[in-house]
């Protein structure tokens, strides 16, 4: 299974200032130390290999849009599997084009975490959706998507009418506590808690492999006596993508009741569930690149000390990331 992070910013986009890119050079020039380069690609080397992060690179501004390629022995059915359209699905869309000119089946599987305007604001510049030989199934635990596509595609609000795409399109509503079979993997989702309520899915290719995509969930530190259906849905889990938008310290404080998560209730959940791997994602875009690598070293040590007989690995999501399975 091969996992692809096309978008992982919350609430909304976020572009780096021209301050920012100046911060991020001024700062590598300082860590180069007047070392020379003999060209650009050894340039680009030490800004990959010895730059921190937040300095040589950049968790990125879209918003929610993961791609899951199954990759199992029996994997028959070679369809696009994605979770949810923030903006990051425009960048996604181009490369499905590439892929599909290629040979790649024209067949895309959405499922959708839920219909805030983060999570569907890619869809009106999809360019597939625009391909008549292409064909569109967008499951959801909420029968009203196709209401939520329709609505922010009308005149008022944008140019282009959901009638004019010409992509076959479907809507297919999902039921909790059912395992379907779509797309080459076995699908189950569960109901979380958020405004106008949220789902996580659970996926499993023909090899056992299993990556849980959970965001916009809220789990709060005194009612984690209570999420044992979490811990069941997350169960050793080859990776979890998990809403982690906010610091401990914020999730109790001023944005408590906002919809969101901590690192720190991700890590005691994925421990509990023995899975294997931590994703952090649907970042706070008030964050920083800095913010957000130090809240991932926070994480991992905080990973490390309450660890017990499974070591859990945490990554922190960026645009453009792969995590292969």
């Amino acid at each position: 299974m091969l996992v692809r992070f096309w978008g992982t910013r919350g609430s909304l986009p976020v572009a780096q200032t021209a301050a920012i890119v100046q911060d991020k050079i001024a700062s590598a020039l300082l860590a180069a130390s007047g070392r020379s380069f003999a060209d650009f690609e050894e340039a680009r080397e030490f800004a990959r290999d010895s730059l921190d992060f937040a300095i040589g690179g950049s968790y990125g501004g879209a918003t929610t849009c993961v791609e899951i390629e199954a990759r199992g022995a029996k994997q028959v059915d070679d369809a696009f599997i994605v979770c949810d359209m923030g903006s990051g699905l425009r960048s996604f869309g181009l490369d499905a084009m590439r892929r599909c000119a290629a040979g790649h089946a024209r067949v895309y599987h959405f499922f959708m975490s839920h219909l805030h305007w983060d999570h569907i604001m890619g869809f009106p510049f999809f360019v597939p959706a625009f391909d008549p030989n292409a064909h569109i199934i967008i499951h959801s635990g909420h029968a009203d998507a196709e209401t939520a596509l329709r609505r922010q595609q009308e005149e008022i609000s944008f140019p282009v009418a959901f009638d004019w795409l010409r992509a076959k399109i479907e809507f297919v509503t999902l039921e909790t506590d059912t395992a379907y079979d779509i797309g080459g993997v076995q699908v189950e989702l569960m109901e979380q808690h958020h405004s106008h309520s949220s789902f996580g899915y659970r996926f499993t290719d023909a090899d056992g492999k299993v990556t849980v995509f959970s965001t916009d969930s809220e789990h709060k530190m005194e009612t984690m006596a209570g999420e044992a259906d979490v811990e069941h849905f997350f169960r050793e889990a080859d990776l979890v993508i998990c809403d982690t938008m906010y610091s401990l310290a914020d999730s109790v404080s001023m944005k408590e009741d906002w919809g969101h998560s901590s690192n720190i209730v991700a890590i005691d959940l994925c421990h509990a569930a023995k899975a294997k791997q931590l994703a952090l994602f649907h970042h706070e875009p008030t964050y920083s690149d800095a913010d957000i690598a130090r809240m991932h070293a926070e994480s991992i040590r905080y990973a490390e000390l309450t660890r017990e007989n499974v070591t859990l690995d945490v990554l922190c999501a960026y645009d453009g990331l792969e995590v292969v399975l």
